[in-house]
């Protein structure tokens, strides 16, 4: 479980372009816009794709489609919150072991909900990019490190 707590300043798409050579995929899901481009900005500048979604209902809707290899999620969104979205894929034997990283204010009452809902990172908004870009790296790489194992990829609470 990691929770990280750093300081950004925030400047939209729902999906990215395709970057050569990308080190992984990453499904952006926030309803604030411009945090939205903010974390795809500082994602595709490290080389990773990025894929946006304004909520937790359009996260499920094109995860499939998508088929990233991490999620990050705001908590509070209309129609469907972060946590709502993150049970839903854990109940889904197709994305339960997708890792998912919660970027929000991070309140002890947001991580403990968090970590009920299967929840393998919190990154404390405000937040540094080189932290964001170091998390969704750490857990890209633990479920790297599982499925070479040959175990379920993701999770990696405890």
């Amino acid at each position: 479980m990691e929770v990280a707590k750093t300081r950004t300043r925030g400047p939209e798409s729902t999906y990215s372009r395709v970057v050569s050579g990308a080190s992984g995929r990453v499904l952006v899901v926030d309803d604030n816009k411009v945090i939205r481009q903010l974390i795809k900005v500082n994602l595709e500048l490290e080389g990773f794709e990025v894929v946006t979604a304004n909520d937790g209902a359009e996260c499920l809707a094109v995860v499939h489609h998508v088929r990233p290899d991490v999620i990050t999620l705001d908590v509070v969104m209309p129609r469907l919150d972060g946590f709502g979205a993150a049970a839903q894929l854990r109940a889904d034997p197709r994305t339960r072991d997708l890792p998912v990283a919660i970027v929000s204010a991070c309140t002890q009452n947001e991580v403990e909900a968090g970590i009920a809902a299967g929840v393998d990172a919190f990154l404390a908004k405000p937040f540094e990019p080189a932290e964001l870009v170091r998390v969704v790296r750490r857990l890209i790489e633990r479920r790297d490190r599982r499925e070479r194992k040959g175990a379920p990829a993701g999770r990696g609470r405890g």
